[in-house]
Parts: C-alpha cells; sequence; structure tokens
C-alpha cells in the first residue's frame, strides 16, 4: 500500500486537499487580524448586527419567497410524505441567488448611496441600477431558456412515440 493511499484512507481526502484547507484557513486568520486590527469593537458589532438581521428579516424572507415559487410551479404527485420539488423551482431560485448576492456586493452604487465613488475614481455611479437590472434580466431569460430547453429534451420520448402512433394509425388506414 502506498503512502498516499494510507494518507487518504485516514484522512478521507488527498494531502493537496489537506494543503488547500490549511491554506485557505491561514488566509482566513491573517484577514481577521487585518480586519480586527483596526475598529475591533464596530467590526464586532457589525458581524452581530448582520447575524441578527440575516436571522430574523432575511431568512424568513427566503422561507416565504421560495414556498411562494414552490406553490407556482407545483409539487409532483409523489407517494409516502410530501413530494420534492420539481426542478422548475431552482431555475427562480438560481438567477435569484446570483442577483441578490450581485446586489449584496454593490448596493451602494445600485442604490445610488455614494458621493464619494465619483470623485475617487471619476466614473458616474449613475450606471449600477440599469446594469444590475439588464444583468438580473439576463439571468432570468438564460434560466427560462435553459429550462425550456430542458423540457424540450424530457419530451422527446413522447414525441417520438406518439409519432409512432400517429404512423402507425396511418399504415392501418
Amino acid at each position: 500500500m502506498s503512502k498516499t493511499t494510507g494518507f487518504r484512507r485516514r484522512y478521507g481526502a488527498s494531502p493537496l486537499h489537506l494543503l488547500l484547507v490549511l491554506a485557505s484557513f491561514a488566509l482566513a486568520a491573517y484577514a481577521g487580524v487585518r480586519l480586527l486590527d483596526g475598529d475591533t469593537l464596530g467590526v464586532a458589532l457589525w458581524f452581530v448586527g448582520a447575524a441578527l438581521l440575516h436571522d430574523l428579516v432575511l431568512l424568513p424572507l427566503y422561507a416565504v419567497t421560495d414556498r411562494a415559487a414552490q406553490r407556482l410551479f407545483g409539487r409532483r404527485e409523489g407517494g409516502v410524505g410530501q413530494a420534492p420539488p420539481r426542478p422548475g423551482v431552482n431555475h427562480v431560485r438560481v438567477p435569484l441567488f446570483v442577483s441578490g448576492l450581485l446586489l449584496l456586493v454593490w448596493w451602494p452604487l445600485v442604490l445610488r448611496q455614494v458621493g464619494h465613488y465619483t470623485a475617487a475614481t471619476g466614473l458616474p455611479a449613475d450606471r449600477f441600477l440599469g446594469h444590475w437590472l439588464l444583468i438580473t434580466a439576463a439571468l432570468f431569460v438564460a434560466s427560462a431558456a435553459i429550462l425550456l430547453a430542458r423540457r424540450w429534451h424530457e419530451s422527446g420520448p413522447r414525441r417520438r412515440a406518439a409519432r409512432g402512433r400517429r404512423r402507425a394509425r396511418g399504415a392501418t388506414k
């Protein structure tokens, strides 16, 4: 038995995986030290506020939105227990998540809440809302196109069977 195989059996992954995990921990520790170097109390309050905002406001909002999307797309008829949601729900979840993530990262510029941006960069800050809306629309259009292509591909056997039945009926007449 080689050393790598024994390591993989004991650790559960390759040595490269362990090296990458340790490097990511080192990078996170460095970022944490740099972040807490200035205003430790302010950073701690920001983290607590973000956690409370997420848990008390955003998480219930996510859950209600997801339930609404599941009801919109319906559920499969299943046997025992609740049937899993249709895959179409994910074609709403993914673009909504990416759009929300983009808004989270760029919200000051999207909502035009930065006065110093134009002075610091020389670029106008009024384009971000339109660009974010266009990206969001493009994400939903791409997701809808993928959903339609999947549905078309899934219906292929049914279409071929119906075509075969029509040909068989035509041959018997």
